[in-house]
């Protein structure tokens, strides 16, 4: 005896309502993939393509095949070498004291205090001010002739520093402003990855005679790891396309980085040959290697704890 017939509509239904719920995850992702496709993908490719021609910013419609010369270009290019000299120090000179400040920053804003909140809207405050009223604010304290800075070291019997004219001394006004600017920001990540650590080991490292500074080293920093290495990467690529404090730092230099360009980095230079010199296909090459070597220092940085691990398991056994 056969069962009751099927109530007729019923599967197609079922089925076309599978295929609307299947079909939803990927028709609500769709906006990204529209807006990264012509805002991330279509620009990459653009630049890979104008870095492979002559093209200049005025007749962008006539480029001229020229395979990987403006790559070689850069080889033989003392600008470029000066300009990545520069960017590299810059970035050690601001990256390592900025990053053992903001770990400083976090451990006293996790101590418990009144008006933590209000301690953490000041340690953010840089971070929400402009770089143009940041930088300008700094030439200023950098004067050569009427600088605050300027003032303390004559008053401590030193002599006064030409800020901006100094090879050195430009480079680490610089890496003053980015120091200002990302501390309170870095602090503020690692204070939230300071409470995720459970509270039962430092409990257990107390119980066990463990000082503050021992349960820092051996409770808090391991829990730091990733919050480190986040941190460490995002201020690699910000000291690659730094920008923007340079640019007004040098009073009137323009993207020359100062008279001998003893400031002037890798962004300040892609600038000047795209938009100053309006050579698009060269500041397209430049552009990326720019790319290739944030990719080569972030694979380094990956690959250096596997090559650490393996060598310490090859001694151990």
């Amino acid at each position: 005896m056969s069962g009751p017939p099927p109530r007729p509509g019923r599967g197609p239904a079922r089925g076309r309502v599978g295929r609307r719920r299947a079909c939803a995850p990927y028709v609500l992702l769709s906006p990204f993939f529209v807006f990264f496709g012509a805002f991330g993908v279509f620009p990459l490719v653009a630049t890979a393509w104008a870095s492979l021609h002559r093209v200049e910013l005025t007749a962008p419609e006539r480029a001229e095949w020229v395979g990987l010369r403006n790559y070689t270009r850069l080889a033989g290019d003392e600008f470029f070498w000066n300009a990545l000299g520069n960017t590299v120090t810059i970035g050690v000179l601001a990256t390592v004291p900025q990053l053992l400040l903001a770990l400083g920053v976090a451990h006293l804003l996790d101590v418990r205090l009144r008006g933590r909140g209000f301690f953490r809207v000041v340690a953010l405050a840089p971070y929400a001010t402009s770089v143009a009223a940041a930088t300008l604010v700094f030439a200023l304290f950098f004067g050569r002739d009427h600088g605050m800075a300027n003032w303390v070291l004559t008053g401590l019997g030193a002599g006064p520093v030409d800020w901006q004219n100094g090879p050195w001394a430009a480079k680490a006004a610089v890496a003053s402003i980015v120091i200002w600017r990302w501390t309170g920001y870095n602090a503020l990540i690692y204070l939230a990855a300071m409470q995720t650590v459970p509270r039962e080991l430092y409990e257990a490292a107390a119980l066990d005679g463990a000082s503050r500074w021992r349960q820092f080293l051996h409770v808090t920093l391991p829990g730091l790891r990733p919050a480190l290495a986040f941190t460490g990467l995002v201020s690699a690529i910000g000291a690659t396309q730094l920008f923007g404090e340079p640019l007004l730092f040098g009073s009137g230099a323009g993207a020359s980085g100062g008279a001998d360009r003893q400031f002037q980095t890798l962004g300040l230079y892609l600038y000047e040959q795209g938009w100053v010199n309006l050579h698009l296909g060269r500041a397209a090459a430049l552009a990326w290697t720019m790319l290739l070597i944030l990719v080569a220092v972030c694979g380094a940085a990956r690959l250096l704890p596997v090559v650490l691990r393996g060598r310490t398991a090859r001694r151990a056994g």
